[in-house]
């Protein structure tokens, strides 16, 4: 029997909630890496974004592009105006888990990340929330 899209959006929810927890463990503490951090960043919106779009009843792309997904919301009419740059953390899922991170780059705030992500995930929530 196939997931309800309100079983699937809440299985992702699930799995972004993982993955910010992880990033809130790694919160001061230098022994993680930015790309490591970046990666459970991506995760979480990523995982976030495609339960937000399994609860509109729509499908997403197996890609790990937030930018595909969050053209996917906008399209449907949402707006995400209260999180922007989520984008910012496409290049986690691939670029820097295959290739090293510049350490002379611009770092993620990890505070600003965790809170960001958590805020995106409550949304979420809410929205699946009041499917019926």
């Amino acid at each position: 029997m196939a997931k309800s899209d309100k079983e699937h959006a809440a299985q992702l929810l699930t799995m972004s909630v993982k993955d910010h927890n992880a990033l809130a463990g790694m919160l001061g503490t230098s022994n993680f890496s930015e790309e490591v951090f970046g990666f459970h960043a991506q995760q979480a919106v990523e995982k976030a974004l495609k339960a937000w779009i399994a609860a509109l009843g729509l499908t997403y792309p197996k890609s790990h592009d937030v930018s595909a997904l969050i053209k996917i919301l906008k399209d449907a009419g949402q707006d995400l105006t209260q999180f922007p740059d989520l984008e910012d953390y496409s290049v986690f899922a691939v670029q820097y888990r295959y290739e090293a991170y510049d350490e002379t780059e611009e770092t993620l705030d990890r505070p600003a990340t965790i809170k960001n992500t958590m805020a995106l995930i409550s949304h979420v929530q809410g929205i699946v929330g009041r499917m019926v």
